[in-house]
C-alpha cells in the first residue's frame, strides 16, 4: 500500500483513536515508510478529536466519538493537520465495557483523499480488546488499499447507515 502510495507522489496521515497508535506502527515497520507517511495523532480522549483534529463538537455531543460521520471528520481532520494527500481514522469500542451506548466490537474506519475521497466502513469484529483492535488495524489499511486500488467497496455513511 506505502509502495503505491509512492509511485503516485502521495502522502498518508493517520488518526488514531481505539487503536492507540498500531496503526502508524503497522506502517512504520515498513522499510522506506518515511516516503510516504507524514505521521498521526493519537487522539483517544474525546476533546483532542474535537481540538486537535476539528471534529464537530455538536457532533461530539449528539451522537458521541463512536460514530461513522466522527470516523470521517477524524480522516479529514488529521488529513488537513499534517499536510497529507490522505488521510485514514479508526474510532471504537475495543472494550471491556460499551461506550457512547455502543457494544464493544462497534467500530467505524474511514479513508478521505483527494477529488472528494470519503469513506467509511463498519467492520463488525468480535472477540478480546487485543483482537478488535488489530482488526481494526487490519480494516483501515484494507479500506485504503482498496480505495487506492480504486476497488472502493464501502460506502459513504448515508448509503449505510453506518451499519
Amino acid at each position: 500500500m506505502l509502495e503505491i502510495l509512492a509511485e503516485r507522489g502521495g502522502t498518508l496521515a493517520v488518526a488514531e483513536s481505539l487503536t492507540g497508535g498500531l496503526v502508524a506502527a503497522e506502517l512504520t515497520a515498513v522499510p522506506g515508510a518515511s516516503r510516504t507517511f507524514r505521521g498521526s495523532v493519537t487522539a483517544y480522549a474525546t476533546d483532542l478529536k474535537r481540538d486537535v483534529l476539528g471534529v464537530d463538537g455538536t457532533l461530539l455531543e449528539e451522537r458521541g466519538a463512536v460514530d461513522p460521520e466522527v470516523a470521517l471528520q477524524m480522516a479529514a481532520g488529521v488529513r488537513r493537520a499534517l499536510g497529507a494527500g490522505w488521510g485514514a481514522a479508526t474510532t471504537g469500542v475495543a472494550g471491556p465495557d460499551p461506550q457512547d451506548g455502543r457494544p464493544v466490537g462497534t467500530v467505524y474506519v474511514a479513508v478521505v483523499g483527494p477529488e472528494g475521497v470519503r469513506k467509511v466502513a463498519a467492520p463488525r469484529l468480535n472477540g478480546g480488546r487485543a483482537d478488535i483492535r488489530k482488526e481494526s488495524v487490519r480494516s483501515v489499511l484494507g479500506l485504503l488499499l482498496s480505495e487506492l486500488s480504486g476497488n472502493g467497496r464501502a460506502q459513504d455513511t448515508e448509503q449505510n447507515g453506518g451499519n
